[in-house]
């Protein structure tokens, strides 16, 4: 889950898995594979950094919890 910002201010945890496309449009609207769409304050590339962390982190977890030899 990444946190984003709605145009309100207001903050909200979004699946990152779940995203298809970020565009700016100047707004950044995330289309989720289920055609939800979202309009936030961060920029495209504040997104996509944002899910870059947040697949790291979970590769990382999932090596930290592997058995040995995976």
């Amino acid at each position: 889950m990444i946190q984003l910002t709605r145009f309100n201010g207001s903050k909200f945890w979004l699946n990152a898995e779940l995203i298809e496309t970020v565009e700016a449009t100047p707004d950044v609207i995330i289309t989720l594979t289920n055609g939800h769409k979202y309009v936030v304050k961060e920029t495209a590339e504040q997104v996509v950094e944002a899910v870059w962390e947040y697949r790291n982190r979970a590769l990382l977890k999932a090596r930290e919890e592997a058995p040995d030899g995976l």
